[in-house]
């Protein structure tokens, strides 16, 4: 079983490293891959902000690039004291290589909060749609 609060206090070290020189919300992730391995990330803006990236997505495709393409549990925190779950773009992502079950714990006011992938992405969209859209399996 992922030990969260380990993931929790890694993407709050994450953070430190943000590039956030915009907004200056600094968001830090950690993830545990399928294969026991951790990897965190920070996010990184650009002034054209459509090319920011999200602390998620780059410890996720860190990952990836490691090989390890199976998420077993996530955490990510914004700045001290604010409410922060992944946006919108980062929940596809993790869908992307997550089971619905797989634990996810944010950052709350006060403290922390635990859900699962499943409730942060109720109807993704994945692989199975495409492949029933192909005709595949």
């Amino acid at each position: 079983m992922p030990n969260l609060a380990e993931l929790f206090t890694l993407a709050l070290e994450a953070r430190t490293h943000a590039y956030c020189r915009y907004s200056t919300f600094t968001v830090g992730a950690a993830i545990e891959t399928t294969d026991g391995r951790i990897f965190t990330g920070s996010n990184i803006e650009n002034s054209s902000y459509g090319l920011t990236v999200c602390a998620e997505r780059v410890a996720i495709f860190t990952a990836v690039h490691a090989g390890a393409t199976g998420i077993a549990a996530i955490a990510v925190t914004g700045p001290d004291g604010v409410f922060c779950t992944p946006c919108g773009a980062c929940r596809q992502v993790i869908s992307e290589f997550s089971e619905r079950d797989v634990p996810v714990r944010y950052a709350l006011e006060n403290g922390t909060a635990d859900t699962t992938v499943g409730e942060l992405l109720p109807f993704s969209f994945g692989a199975d749609a495409l492949a029933a859209m192909r005709g595949i399996g």
